[in-house]
């Protein structure tokens, strides 16, 4: 099918089909395999040194010729808070007990901002990826224009208009509708702020009407139909993130995928406690016992997710996964376990049915 959206134009794929960049999940060649299906694939940079981020890339170029996307987060740097950090992990000690073990003596960030990194600038500037996209916030508006002239097509992820109106100012070129629906990480400028919780239809007509970039709809699409829908609200292009996660060439490990084909898919919710900032993932113990009235002040993403990785470690030597940071969306019933290149190919059948049953309701 020739390119009949916006965003096929701009990205240069045949599908208006995004392989979200899921941190810890996705993989050179899971979006290789995107990417060869006629989709956008895309892998996560914000674990990465500039050498790790050119090194993947380069593995990902040499499994596909075609477009891909680099993610980098863009939240602010955290304060380091020996009192609220101390707090937290007396806090968290109960559950570290409960699995024979003790919290960390203290814990650190884990995780860089693209924000004021100037190597990595560099590193993308030198590799030129054909589509690099920001979650958490936006960077300088002179790195986008560097990134724009060096031919990087640039994406941004919004949850309200006024986070997508700071995205066009800075002259982004598309801007993601990160839905409430949404699996992982909300990408929420300033948490601080509170989440405005608009679902993903909602938002993705209200930042079609108010600005004038082209949207990519996430949060909650897991088939054709749910493509038709978003395109058909005005949507250029969708995201989808946990319609990826059961694809072989995914990272998620036994217990991942495990969980991700049980009833517990049914049950998806949002909590801060396990990483510092918002995000929906399976409902857990975190959920239930952690994040509760009467708990400490949470550090700073991401030195909060230091110490839900040492506890989950420790639960998981344990056998137990109920402190696991399963991100999905709320459609995550309905992922499949199926190559990506198959899934791409079964979204497009499926797209293309759903556009040609509205048609024919329309001419009946």
């Amino acid at each position: 099918m020739p390119p009949d959206h916006p965003a096929q134009r701009l990205l240069k794929v045949a599908h208006p089909i995004i392989q979200a960049p899921m941190l810890g999940t996705s993989s050179p060649q899971l979006a290789a395999a995107v990417s060869n299906a006629g989709a956008l694939g895309s892998i996560a940079l914000s674990a990465s040194t500039p050498q790790q981020a050119e090194d993947m890339i380069a593995a990902t170029r040499a499994l596909t010729d075609k477009p891909f996307n680099v993610n980098l987060f863009c939240h602010r740097a955290p304060m380091a808070d020996a009192a609220r950090e101390t707090a937290w992990l007396d806090w968290l000690r109960p559950w570290f007990q409960e699995f024979g073990a003790e919290p960390p003596p203290t814990i650190k960030n884990l995780y860089g901002s693209f924000i004021g990194d100037e190597a990595m600038l560099e590193a993308l500037l030198r590799a030129r990826p054909a589509v690099a996209s920001f979650h958490f916030g936006l960077p300088d508006a002179d790195w986008i224009r560097a990134l724009r002239d060096a031919g990087i097509v640039t994406l941004a992820c919004a949850t309200s208009l006024d986070e997508a109106e700071r995205v066009e100012a800075a002259g982004v070129d598309m801007v993601v509708a990160q839905g409430v629906e949404a699996g992982g990480h909300r990408g929420i400028f300033d948490p601080a702020q509170g989440d405005p919780g608009i679902g993903t239809f909602a938002l993705t007509r209200l930042l079609r009407a108010r600005t004038g970039l082209p949207v990519i709809a996430a949060g909650g699409i897991m088939d054709g139909q749910g493509i038709a829908a978003a395109l058909a609200l005005g949507a250029s292009a969708v995201q989808m993130g946990t319609a990826f996660v059961l694809c072989p060439e995914s990272l998620a490990n036994a217990a991942y995928r495990a969980e991700l084909q049980s009833p517990r898919t049914r049950h998806t919710g949002i909590t801060a406690a396990i990483s510092g900032r918002p995000a929906r993932g399976l409902v857990n113990r975190i959920h239930q016992e952690v994040d509760v009235a009467g708990a400490p002040a949470l550090p700073d993403y991401a030195i909060v997710y230091d110490a839900g990785k040492a506890l989950h470690a420790a639960a998981s030597a344990q056998g137990s996964q109920e402190f696991a940071p399963f991100w999905a969306g709320q459609g995550a019933p309905l992922a499949r376990a199926l190559p990506a290149a198959e899934l791409v190919a079964a979204l497009v059948q499926e797209w293309q049915l759903a556009m040609l049953k509205r048609d024919w309701q329309v001419a009946g």
